[in-house]
């Protein structure tokens, strides 16, 4: 599903990713682990296409986004890639309902036709009951479900996450956690999740570990 050919990326004299090759399948629950600096979030970013490479390949299926122009990138990132981050950056001063609709918005939809594509992941999520709220009214565990929501809304083909949980308590991490298994096993996305928790890299399907900047071979 996604296909990593020879990765590397450096700014200025330093170099953060090395020769990274990797395979992620379609439905996978896959962990990025590593200690701080080993190059998980940059690796994140450009498999989101939210950074560049120096060199290499990044193929989702048979597209190689690394030979997609910007205006393409986004299109691409848009309709087929989903965000979650540690800090739920939802806008303080939308509903979270209209926050969750965004990613609809920005891809051509009505509000009414966003609307209805949220609700019922906001049903999924237990929390439309919350919807009309603003940010600052929801507590952590709730802002997080939201900004899964929206990164859920145009149906992606993979989620990408980094440190989804680092921002929650045990009792909410253990939450979320449990959610992304729900949403893979209801929505048949893909994950790949930079995590320092090791209870969530153990529950994955696989663990990635990069050290140094390199894929780690078991």
């Amino acid at each position: 599903m996604i296909t990593v050919e020879h990765l590397n990326k450096s700014y200025g004299t330093l170099q953060v990713l090395r020769d990274v090759n990797l395979a992620i399948q379609q439905g996978e629950i896959v962990s990025i682990v590593g200690a701080s600096g080993a190059g998980k979030t940059t690796l994140l970013q450009i498999l989101g296409t939210l950074d560049k490479p120096d060199n290499g390949h990044i193929l989702y299926d048979d597209v190689d986004i690394t030979t997609l122009g910007d205006s393409a990138l986004a299109r691409f990132r848009n309709r087929h890639i989903g965000f979650v981050f540690q800090f739920h950056n939802l806008l303080p001063e939308f509903t979270a309902l209209e926050n969750v609709c965004l990613p609809a918005l920005i891809a051509g939809k009505s509000m009414k036709e966003a609307v209805n594509e949220a609700m019922p992941l906001l049903q999924f999520l237990n929390i439309e009951a919350r919807a009309s709220h603003k940010p600052a009214q929801l507590s952590g565990g709730e802002q997080q479900r939201f900004a899964v929501a929206r990164a859920l809304i145009n149906k992606p083909t993979v989620v990408l996450a980094d440190e989804p949980s680092g921002n929650l308590d045990t009792k909410h991490a253990a939450e979320l956690h449990d959610l992304f298994f729900r949403l893979r096993d209801q929505y048949k996305q893909t994950f790949v999740i930079v995590t320092h928790n090791t209870l969530l890299a153990a529950k994955s399907d696989r663990q990635i570990e990069l050290r140094d900047g390199q894929v780690v071979m078991p």
